[in-house]
C-alpha cells in the first residue's frame, strides 16, 4: 500500500525537522519546500495527498499562494502559521484552506487533522451512504439515522448536515456555509445560521449544549467531527 504523501511548504528549518520526525514516524512520505515557488512546483509535479502551508514565506504570501493552488489543486491544504487573528484565519479558509492551526501546535492534533483530511480525499462524489460514528446519512433516500433511529429533518437542516458531513473535520466559515446553503447575498446572516445549527444540534447531539459533532470555532465558523 502506498504511503500518503505530504508536502510541507515552510521556511523554518526547526518546523521542517519537527514535522519530518513526527510525520515519518506516523508512516507518511514527505516533500519539502522552503519557498512558495518551490512549493507550487512540487505540488504540480507530485499532487500530494495533503499540503501543510506556512503563510509567512520569503517570496509569496501564503494567502496569495492559497489562491494560486486552489486554481487546480483540490485536495487538503492545512495552514500552519503564527498569525492567529480571526481575520487571517477566516481569510485563509475563505481562500481555500481546509484547516488552520496556529504555531506552536500540538503534533497529535495535527496528525488527527491530517488523518481527517485524507479520509475526505477518499470520500467519492458517488458515495450513496455517509457513516460518521453513530450517524448514517443515505444520500439517495435522503434519510438520516442516529443510532439506527430515523430522524425527521427539515430540508434546510438536511442540506446543512450534508454540507458538514462531506467536510468532516474541516473548518467551514460562516460565510462559506451561508453562501452554500442560502446563496450569494446572505453571507452576513450569521444569526440565521446560528438558529439552524441550534436546531440541528437538538436532533443529532446527545447533549446539544455540549456538542460532539458540530463544534463551534469561535469567531470563525463550525467544524463537524
Amino acid at each position: 500500500m502506498n504511503k500518503p504523501e505530504i508536502l510541507i511548504i515552510d521556511d523554518e528549518p526547526q518546523i521542517q525537522k519537527l514535522l519530518q520526525i513526527s510525520l515519518e514516524n506516523d508512516g507518511y512520505k514527505l516533500l519539502h519546500a522552503m519557498t512558495g515557488k518551490e512549493g507550487l512546483l512540487l505540488a504540480a509535479n507530485n499532487l500530494p495527498d495533503v499540503i501543510l502551508l506556512d503563510l509567512s514565506l520569503p517570496d509569496i504570501h501564503g494567502h496569495q499562494l492559497l489562491v494560486q493552488l486552489r486554481e487546480w489543486y483540490s485536495k487538503a491544504i492545512i495552514v500552519l502559521s503564527v498569525l492567529n487573528s480571526e481575520e487571517d484565519i477566516v481569510k485563509a479558509l475563505d481562500n481555500g484552506a481546509t484547516d488552520y492551526l496556529t504555531k506552536p501546535f500540538r503534533v497529535r492534533e495535527l496528525l488527527a487533522r491530517i488523518r481527517s483530511a485524507i479520509r475526505r480525499n477518499t470520500l467519492t462524489e458517488d458515495a450513496s451512504i455517509i457513516e460518521i460514528n453513530d450517524l448514517e446519512i443515505d444520500l439517495i433516500a435522503r434519510t438520516v439515522k442516529l443510532e439506527k433511529e430515523l430522524l425527521k429533518l427539515t430540508a434546510t437542516e438536511y442540506n446543512l448536515l450534508i454540507l458538514f458531513a462531506k467536510n468532516e473535520g474541516r473548518v467551514l466559515t460562516h460565510q462559506q456555509i451561508l453562501k452554500e446553503i442560502w446563496g450569494v447575498g446572505n453571507q452576513t446572516e450569521t444569526q440565521y445560521l446560528r438558529v439552524f445549527v441550534a436546531q440541528l444540534r437538538k436532533k443529532i447531539e446527545q447533549e446539544p449544549n455540549q456538542p460532539r459533532h458540530i463544534i463551534t470555532e469561535s469567531g470563525v465558523g463550525y467544524r463537524f467531527q
